[in-house]
């Protein structure tokens, strides 16, 4: 398929800065350019091809901000260009926000020991820190979820049993980060300004799905939740069948962003399931743009590499290609 310059707009050494984009500029250009390049809408276009952006957010993209990880400036250059590049191919572009409030049970203020201290960010919680209590749910809390403080903490063992019988990582407290209302969630202005200037060029309409955004549940992936359901089968989050659906309807599938250990990989992993039940052949329509996430790794605290890579061999066995951000589409 055709591919595209880059537009002269385009400036990689601020992917990782922060920006207002000049939309009534970058709308004029788009235009141009698709006179130029004669581009048609993408609901004429006859390969559906999509690209999922997963959090490419700044909390998680930029340096300085609260979980940056380390390679996601390069990786963003390459996604910008990837788009640019692919203009006249990509017909549908979706990104995910990762939505967070400061009193989600991901954040220290969800957790106090017998002293009232808050555990410190990138603490791992265990069952056994649980029925013993060193870790208690903050029972400041509870007035705001109608509950009492000894069953917040029946919550939080459930909890800890279901990531564990599930094989999932032990819960982990995160720096505060993905505000809702804060600079942090918003979108990369480099990535923002890409799928703006496609929307335009191509008459595309992105989507952008809210994630995470449940108190009592993690949500690394956009399509469901860590954990369902409480205890007594109340409802914590839900599964969501939209994607693999999407899929169905489309040719190729891209997908892409942060972190490659957490929201990518489980994003991936459920979507897999999803695929799994519905029609295994599906996989092969799934593209895994490898040079364009990168897993957690914070020095001398935690390394997930290991698992972000043992993911994506479980995902090209499955019949996913994992290829890089300059092979055709």
């Amino acid at each position: 398929m055709k591919t595209l310059p880059i537009p002269s707009f385009f400036d990689a050494p601020r992917v990782g800065e922060i920006w207002k984009v000049d939309y009534a500029a970058r709308a004029d250009q788009a235009r141009d350019w698709a006179n130029q390049h004669n581009l048609t809408p993408a609901s004429v276009s006859k390969d559906r091809i999509s690209l999922l952006l997963i959090d490419a957010q700044n909390t998680f993209c930029l340096p300085n901000f609260e979980l940056f990880v380390g390679g996601a400036v390069d990786d963003n250059i390459r996604l910008c260009e990837f788009i640019y590049r692919n203009l006249g191919n990509i017909t549908h572009i979706t990104a995910t926000l990762d939505t967070h409030l400061s009193q989600q049970i991901f954040h220290p203020i969800f957790f106090v020991d017998k002293d009232g201290n808050h555990p410190s960010p990138y603490t791992d919680i265990h069952i056994g820190d649980l029925r013993e209590n060193k870790w208690v749910f903050n029972p400041a809390l509870a007035p705001n979820y109608q509950i009492a403080p000894e069953y917040g903490q029946q919550m939080m063992i459930h909890y800890a049993e279901e990531l564990e019988r599930k094989g999932k990582y032990a819960l982990t407290i995160w720096p505060y980060h993905a505000m809702l209302g804060g600079i942090g969630h918003a979108l990369v202005p480099a990535l923002e300004e890409a799928i703006f200037f496609h929307s335009i060029a191509r008459t595309a309409q992105p989507d952008f799905e809210i994630k995470g955004d449940k108190p009592f549940t993690e949500n690394y992936s956009v399509i469901g939740p860590e954990v369902l359901t409480g205890p007594m089968g109340e409802t914590l989050g839900a599964h969501d069948m939209k994607f693999v659906q999407h899929l169905q309807n489309v040719d190729k599938l891209y997908i892409a962003g942060q972190a490659k250990s957490h929201c990518v990989a489980w994003t991936v992993s459920d979507l897999l399931d999803d695929i799994q039940a519905a029609d295994p052949e599906l996989a092969k329509k799934v593209y895994l743009l490898e040079d364009c996430s990168s897993p957690v790794i914070v020095p001398g605290v935690v390394d997930h590499a290991d698992a972000a890579n043992e993911a994506y061999v479980r995902f090209a066995k499955a019949g996913m290609k994992i290829v890089k951000s300059t092979d055709a589409i």
